[in-house]
């Protein structure tokens, strides 16, 4: 995945700051989730190339930027500067912190990466202070069983199942696998590691989502569709 990710580092980049899905649907919905992070130390989780890095750092929070590919680090410091706190980390290993490091983490998209949960769960838990915050947005379940997200979805609904596409960007073509999975898997594993659901949000795209791209919205009849599922959960006492 690194690899994959490294090869449309720059086209992925480009499109991240004019989608509809990243810049008018789940980053906007992240950012209502969030509130209120000044002063407080913040992981980025799979950062990318930067953009609710940004979105933290303008509002006052304290953030580190982790991804596992180099390549969309780089893309990173282009948008954050060269004393943007960045690190080469990946989600599947030991992450390089101590406990109780961060207030809050923020996944964004990350996760989907990833067949296991739990041991990655488990390194959000240890780095989080007690009571400390994790913010994640993932792909509905419902949206990649029925298809109502842009790039269609084709998966059966239970159980946890490998979904591989052929993403092109910038001119270069990668393959990426994403793991799919039901809702209670979702909330099992939260549970299993230690974490407690405090919100779970359906959002809908962002206004300007309307006015930006309203083929998009034309022939739907409720006037809109549904892509993502987020969720907000605090870290108990270990």
């Amino acid at each position: 995945m690194t690899r994959a990710y490294d090869s449309i580092a720059e086209g992925y980049a480009a499109m991240n700051e004019i989608s509809l899905l990243n810049e008018y649907y789940n980053r906007p919905a992240i950012a209502a989730l969030v509130g209120d992070v000044a002063g407080r130390r913040v992981l980025d989780a799979g950062c990318g190339s930067g953009p609710i890095y940004a979105d933290l750092r303008n509002a006052g929070a304290i953030v580190t930027g982790i991804d596992s590919s180099a390549g969309m680090l780089e893309q990173a410091r282009l948008r954050l500067g060269t004393d943007a706190d960045l690190v080469v980390a990946d989600l599947g290993e030991p992450l390089p912190f101590d406990d109780n490091t961060f207030d809050d983490i923020v996944a964004s998209q990350a996760l989907h990466y990833l067949e296991d949960w739990g041991p990655t769960l488990a390194e959000f838990r240890r780095v989080l202070t007690p009571g400390g915050r994790l913010i994640i947005s993932e792909e509905h379940p419902a949206a990649t069983f029925l298809g109502d997200r842009l790039s269609g979805g084709s998966s059966e609904y239970f159980g946890v199942r490998a979904r591989t596409e052929e993403w092109n960007m910038g001119g270069q073509s990668a393959q990426l696998v994403f793991w799919d999975r039901p809702l209670h898997a979702m909330t099992d594993a939260f549970a299993a590691a230690g974490f407690r659901i405090t919100t779970i949000s359906e959002p809908a795209p962002s206004a300007a989502a309307y006015e930006r791209f309203p083929e998009e919205f034309a022939n739907r009849p409720s006037g809109r569709f549904l892509a993502f599922l987020l969720f907000v959960l605090e870290s108990s006492k270990l």
